[in-house]
């Protein structure tokens, strides 16, 4: 063996893949699990209305009906990481894109309104999946010179995910003639959208056969060939082999399996820089994002907006998801993740305020009156906005980085978990706080926007710039 495959050279970290496309191909088709999450995640917003209908049911069912997929988010989220390292990545990508397809043939063809919601929790557990297995997959294979690049695919493909889920709604009530239970393929239309989602759930699986494992999952089973082949495939022919081999086995060895008792410490339970991860966590979902992609088609129609056109309204808002999100990626490493938060809280002050202004208005002939519609409408494009240009991206990028080496995966578990949390409690308390003060409800989500900002002032540190080893 030569010197250098027994000290790991720079050279590895800025190696050039020979055919940068086809590690673009391996990253994107990992990301198509993000996909999945997005559009499983925002798909029930067409079907709501169509749900408490066929059903006869109350708010308070219906909001557990669409929040239950929550449950099986945290689940799967949970215990994703321990599934692919006992049977590999792409097997793990393999089950979710299965479970993807049964969620949606299901929830496509419920008996009951308890196995409409036994299927999202099937669904939700893919969700959970999806999302730990997509960032993990790709940051393992993706060359050290791409790897945040290739990394921003996943969260590209969430948003994306979102918005064409709302495009396929809006498309099919427009087939529908405008009515959610009309019928389409002899189901109603409701129905067709959740079943669609077997087409990019299939899609995921076949294309899971067509990228290579991680090499990194290779060496930790004793298969050094064949992670060999693959970082040959994926970093170039240029590379000493032998150096980065060894700089993966060396930095596996070195790891510290951190625990929750490594969490444990300060004045409550846990140390200060986990409660201050819980807290971007909370702000980051109860602001009422979720509300924008999940209720958005029924709260439109609640102020007297016609269903076809609040359906193309959630997509429009998709659409401003995605221009956010590409604009916090372009400026994350630029301005800074602490501004751009700030500056993200302050946009969703102003927008959050402005549609509880509107929705304080009394509605007339089932309406909102003119003004307060149209401020309402810009007013939730702008929060959508701001939302995805900082606490959307930002929130995730801090979590990654803000914690000490010896608990960064406990800390950020607990992290996602509170998130996972809060989700669903803004989830399924909505529809009931819609039914009490649809205008009181947005206060509540402006207050929470608005103390997020002494939060990141006081309590969060800036990281851009920092290696992973300086955070303690």
């Amino acid at each position: 063996m030569t010197s250098t495959a027994q000290a790991p050279q720079p050279g590895a970290r800025t190696a050039h893949p020979e055919h940068l496309g086809h590690v673009i191909f391996i990253a994107a088709a990992a990301a198509m699990g993000g996909f999945l999450f997005g559009y499983d995640s925002s798909v029930i917003n067409g079907a709501v209305e169509a749900i408490r209908g066929r059903y006869d049911i109350g708010s308070a069912a219906l909001a557990q009906v669409i929040a239950i997929a929550l449950i099986g988010c945290a689940i799967g989220a949970a215990t994703a990481g321990r599934i692919a390292d006992r049977i590999g990545r792409i097997r793990c990508m393999q089950i979710a894109a299965v479970l993807f397809t049964i969620s949606a043939v299901g929830s496509a063809l419920p008996f009951a309104l308890w196995d409409l919601a036994l299927w999202r929790i099937v669904g939700g557990f893919a969700i959970g999946m999806a999302s730990v297995i997509g960032p993990a997959y790709i940051a393992e294979v993706a060359p050290p010179a791409y790897r945040g690049r290739l990394g921003s695919f996943q969260q590209a493909a969430i948003v994306v995910g979102i918005a064409i889920s709302q495009l396929v709604n809006w498309g099919l009530l427009n087939a529908a003639g405008g009515d959610q239970r009309g019928k389409l393929m002899g189901l109603e239309a409701w129905q067709v959208m959740l079943g669609v989602m077997v087409v990019p759930a299939v899609l995921y699986g076949l294309l899971s056969f067509a990228i290579p494992e991680s090499p990194r999952f290779l060496l930790s089973v004793g298969k050094h060939e064949r992670a060999r082949e693959i970082l040959a495939e994926v970093e170039g022919q240029d590379i000493d082999l032998d150096a980065r081999v060894a700089e993966i086995e060396l930095a596996m060895k070195s790891e510290h399996k951190s625990t929750f008792k490594d969490l444990l410490g300060g004045s409550f339970f846990f140390k200060p820089i986990v409660w201050v991860g819980i807290g971007l966590s909370v702000f980051q979902q109860f602001v009422g994002i979720n509300v924008a992609f999940y209720y958005s088609s029924t709260l439109w129609q609640s102020v007297g907006v016609d269903p076809t056109e609040s359906f193309f309204y959630s997509f429009t808002t998709s659409i401003i998801n995605i221009m956010g999100t590409v604009i916090a990626m372009i400026f994350v490493d630029r301005v800074g993740r602490k501004p751009l938060a700030l500056i993200g809280s302050i946009g969703m002050v102003v927008g959050l305020a402005l549609e509880a202004w509107a929705f304080s208005y009394h509605l007339v002939d089932g309406k909102l009156p003119s003004t307060q519609g149209w401020v309402a409408l810009i007013a939730a494009h702008v929060f959508v906005l701001f939302f995805a240009l900082s606490w959307g991206v930002v929130v995730w990028v801090f979590l990654g980085e803000m914690f000490p080496n010896k608990i960064r995966a406990a800390a950020l578990g607990v992290a996602a978990a509170a998130q996972w949390i809060a989700n669903w409690a803004i989830t399924a308390s909505f529809p009931s706080l819609a039914d009490w003060n649809l205008s009181g409800t947005y206060v509540i989500y402006t207050v929470f926007a608005a103390l997020s900002i002494p939060f990141v002032l006081k309590f969060v540190k800036e990281t851009k710039g920092k290696s992973l080893e300086e955070m303690g």
